[in-house]
């Protein structure tokens, strides 16, 4: 996610592998509701309109798994914790990495 204007917007989504954007209005204030949630792969929007953050989150790993994808390579710690720690998929065969976050989360 990064800030940026409508102008650099659709150039920032083609960039993307895959992610989550937010859209919020000019001048907006802590606690507003985005104007848009969405998520993109492979730099095509391919779900948007959505509640926010979380649900767009379940949904990028039920189109993931959907879709038969791979993690990207740049976000694949992130996408391990939140699949076997917060999700508890497959939780058992956490990477070393992993393992040390969830530690520390339970201390």
């Amino acid at each position: 996610m990064r800030d940026c204007d409508w102008v650099n917007a659709k150039e920032a989504i083609e960039q993307m592998v895959m992610g989550i954007y937010i859209v919020r209005s000019e001048g907006h204030q802590p606690g507003d509701k985005p104007v848009d949630v969405g998520i993109v792969i492979e730099g095509t929007e391919v779900l948007c309109s959505l509640k926010n953050v979380a649900v767009a989150v379940a949904m990028l790993f039920g189109l993931t798994y959907a879709l038969n994808l791979s993690y990207p390579r740049e976000l694949k710690a992130t996408f391990e914790v939140i699949q076997k720690v917060f999700f508890n998929l497959d939780g058992q065969k956490l990477s070393p990495k992993v393992q040390a976050l969830k530690n520390k989360m339970l201390e």
